[in-house]
């Protein structure tokens, strides 16, 4: 009997060490992760009858777009991730199909806190489109863009301030560029190849500098506002009207859980482009999705 009750004494205690064992061993919760998607479709329409006075053409527009962000963070590193698609075409009565939106924007960010507002970074960033692009004539059209003709592959190495969820700026001195073009023979209807030197597909600009702004913000419980701006200035070619810059303006309202309007607007100038500034903007109604562990902004 005593040496059944010193082996159960045994195996009681040799269970709980174990059993604390396997606990140290079984790594706590350590969700370090912000993850976030959304996305949407618009659609606009019109139509007239044939006796209508007032002008106008039959036309339908249908847009969609996909937003995702993931986000990770642990003690004084940061990882911060985000992809933008955004793809629209309208049709006109008698016309062919034309894109009314077109654009792939990636971004990667790696970052170390130096204080709660400031941090180094180091970043990756991309930018496309999906489809071709015309240019259209009352006759004919013209191939001017499609997937990496051109694109864009900027790396940033420098300083960011970000006082708070909502507003973000990075600095960067160091900023190498790569300029696509693989359409050797694009050159034929855009001259300028987008700064590409014909009869290559790649051009590289290795000193230069970067600015990025990013700014979120809920205005209301239904109404949120995003601005992207970004700045590009190569040093071996500096001077005012070779700077590029690129506003990204969004405003979104919330009819309800599934429906949207949304007012976007997108300014360019870049120099290798023309010599103007580039300018759209698009209103739409439709229906929106988002799911994720974002903390809602205030």
């Amino acid at each position: 009997m005593k040496r059944i009750s010193t082996l159960f004494l045994f195996l009681l205690l040799s269970g709980k060490i174990f059993a604390q064992a396997d606990a140290a061993l079984t790594p706590a919760d350590t969700s370090y992760w912000l993850k976030e998607i959304g996305g949407g479709l618009n659609l606009n329409q019109a139509s007239f009858s044939g006796n209508w006075q007032g002008g106008g053409v039959n036309s339908i527009a249908v847009g969609t777009y996909l937003i995702a962000r993931a986000n990770y963070a642990k003690e004084k590193w940061t990882w911060d991730n985000t992809l933008d698609f955004t793809y629209g075409i309208v049709k006109n009565k008698d016309e062919d199909g034309r894109k009314s939106n077109d654009r792939i924007y990636l971004d990667s960010k790696i970052g170390y806190k130096i204080n709660d507002k400031w941090n180094y970074f180091f970043a990756l960033n991309f930018l496309s489109q999906f489809a071709p692009g015309y240019e259209f004539s009352e006759t004919d059209k013209t191939l001017i863009s499609k997937f990496l003709n051109p694109g864009y592959l900027t790396s940033s190495l420098g300083i960011e301030y970000k006082p708070n969820d909502e507003f973000s700026l990075r600095m960067s001195p160091l900023s190498p560029r790569w300029t696509f073009v693989t359409d050797t023979e694009l050159y034929l209807n855009v001259p300028d190849n987008y700064g590409v030197e014909i009869g290559k597909t790649v051009r590289s600009e290795w000193f230069a500098f970067n600015l990025l702004a990013d700014w979120n913000k809920k205005l209301s419980e239904n109404l949120e506002l995003k601005m992207r701006y970004q700045m590009y200035a190569n040093y071996e070619t500096l001077a005012f009207k070779t700077i590029d810059h690129r506003l990204d303006f969004g405003l979104t309202a919330k009819v309800s859980n599934l429906i949207n309007v949304s007012l976007t607007s997108l300014s360019i100038y870049d120099f290798d482009q023309d010599d103007k500034i580039q300018f759209s903007q698009g209103l739409a109604l439709g229906i929106a999705f988002k799911v994720g562990n974002f903390p809602e902004k205030e």
